[in-house]
């Protein structure tokens, strides 16, 4: 049985590119795992900023089998699987195992409010049709309900910490955080969620790892570096560009928008396509704020210390 215990440090969302026709371009998509392990990620995620809502099961599927196919010799995969029933949850978590994922990851199903006993054997039915590990995730920044820290504890004392991970985003994360350790007795292991603007703070209540957007990935990285040897000076340096370029990331769509912009400013992506409906549309005063930001963040990344 695999477990979690190399799971750790910089593990980026990557971004679904798409072509002109909302096609997946899987030649684009091996360029940019390609390009975040050139830049220092330790792995790679498939889940919300992939766009994975708005993809059909079968493009899900492909698309799991793409990431591993391209990123599993490079360090470890974790894989999306959460649905909004438990069967195709079932389904696409096996699928993952067999298509090389290291991990898969699980958010609640978003359209209907389930019971703690409901949404506990939701996630025992995921764990039983795989041997590797699960990631819970709340993604209750973007969708659904937050869930209680009692639940994600009984989740760790049910299936114990070589199986079971989280990556929390209810708010506030940082108390919400400390409140999931004191819970479990500081078993959990805690992957930060926030894009990176609550790092500095997630990271001094005890994170296993991050996971950023794509994007950004040059300056989280060194983001974590900066944080694992204790440079303050360095920390606050990057923290303050990475915090205000996410803070402009509205929503989930927002996120999506932002970053499918700036891979293309760096040449990762051949153009911006996302998936409609969105509830968030760049126009030219939020371009050039970006574009502002960023180049604060290449100044800092470009600095000596």
């Amino acid at each position: 049985m695999k477990t979690s215990c190399d799971l750790r440090g910089v593990l980026p969302v990557f971004q679904t590119p798409f072509r002109e026709d909302y096609a997946i371009d899987f030649d684009v998509l091996g360029h940019e795992i390609e390009w975040l392990y050139e830049c220092g990620a330790d792995g790679i995620v498939m889940a919300m900023v992939s766009e994975t809502l708005r993809l059909s099961t079968e493009e899900r599927r492909e698309l799991a089998e793409a990431a591993c196919k391209f990123g599993r010799e490079c360090g470890p995969v974790v894989i999306s699987v959460g649905a909004e029933s438990t069967f195709v949850a079932e389904r696409l978590a096996r699928h993952a195992e067999d298509a090389g994922a290291t991990t898969v990851m699980a958010i609640p199903p978003v359209s209907v409010a389930v019971s703690e006993d409901e949404l506990l054997r939701y996630y025992e039915a995921i764990l039983r049709a795989i041997r590797i590990p699960l990631i819970v995730q709340d993604a209750s920044g973007y969708v659904g309900k937050p869930m209680s820290i009692e639940i994600q504890a009984r989740f760790l004392n049910e299936f114990g910490e070589d199986r079971i991970l989280f990556k929390p985003e209810a708010t506030p994360i940082g108390p919400r955080l400390t409140a999931l350790h004191n819970a479990t007795g500081g078993r959990a292991r805690v992957f930060e969620g926030s894009g990176g603007i609550a790092l500095t703070e997630s990271y001094r209540r005890g994170i296993t790892g991050t996971m950023p957007g794509a994007d950004l990935i040059k300056g989280i990285v060194a983001l974590w570096h900066a944080l694992e040897v204790g440079d303050e000076e360095r920390v606050y340096e990057l923290s303050f560009p990475i915090s205000a370029l996410v803070a402009m990331q509205q929503g989930l769509d927002g996120f999506i928008a932002v970053e499918k912009y700036l891979l293309h400013k760096q040449g990762v992506f051949p153009n911006t396509v996302v998936r409609g409906p969105s509830g968030f549309v760049l126009d030219d005063e939020t371009k050039n704020e970006i574009d502002r930001l960023f180049s604060i963040l290449e100044k800092a990344l470009q600095s000596s210390r």
